[in-house]
């Protein structure tokens, strides 16, 4: 009987979740998914089965079920109540309490993602993030902009992780004050890049209506 995609998430969640109780002993390694598949009552052969590239594949379903468990979060919120600011700072904090229980865990990713030969793998894994965010947020752009706000969001969100894992405010608040404030700092840029361009629009309609300032010689 054919395995269906949801069947095969649905044993590779299982997995994860198992392989999570050791990755804060032995990290992202073969190791600690060899137990996690022992825990769930598989067979060595079902790690293989599930995860065929072994760690990577297993850090890459990692950041798929916190994705998911992000967007499952976020559709259950009236994002159409809130206004940008507070969709993107809704999205990055849905992620992080999606993954509070494995702040060691996430730990200890992003050594195994700071690695030189993981880096195609990081920006891969951020990018699908940042644009489920702003995609959850109503973002639909296409153009320039789509590049822009993402790469903003991922500096933001990288700033923030790394903020969470060092927080022991109650309930996260100190990093949910920080989140608001980098996205904050964010939002500014593109409207104060619009300002000037309308700003300065006339100058670029009509080539003659700007010219350098003369300057006199040294001395006169």
């Amino acid at each position: 009987m054919k395995e269906t995609d949801t069947e095969s998430t649905g044993l590779r969640d299982r997995i994860l979740l198992a392989t999570l109780a050791h990755v804060p002993f032995d990290g992202w390694t073969e190791a600690a998914l060899e137990q996690g598949v022992a825990d769930a009552g598989l067979g060595t052969d079902f790690a293989l089965r599930a995860f065929p590239d072994g760690v990577p594949d297993l850090v890459g379903h990692f950041s798929d079920w916190a994705d998911r468990r992000m967007m499952a979060q976020l559709e259950a919120l009236d994002m159409d109540s809130l206004r940008v600011h507070g969709r993107v700072a809704a999205g990055v904090r849905s992620r992080l309490e999606a993954l509070e229980p494995h702040r060691e865990a996430v730990r200890r990713v992003l050594s195994f993602l700071a690695l030189p030969h993981n880096a195609p793998m990081a920006l891969r894994l951020t990018c699908v993030t940042v644009d489920a965010i702003w995609y959850a947020a109503g973002d639909r752009s296409a153009d320039f902009n789509f590049y822009t706000k993402r790469g903003l969001l991922a500096s933001v969100y990288g700033m923030t992780v790394l903020y969470w894992l060092n927080d022991d405010s109650e309930n996260s608040a100190d990093t949910w004050s920080f989140l608001d404030r980098r996205i904050a700092d964010v939002l500014t840029l593109p409207r104060l890049r619009a300002r000037l361009k309308n700003a300065f629009s006339h100058f670029a309609l009509d080539p003659a209506g700007w010219r350098p300032p003369r300057r006199g010689r040294a001395g006169r």
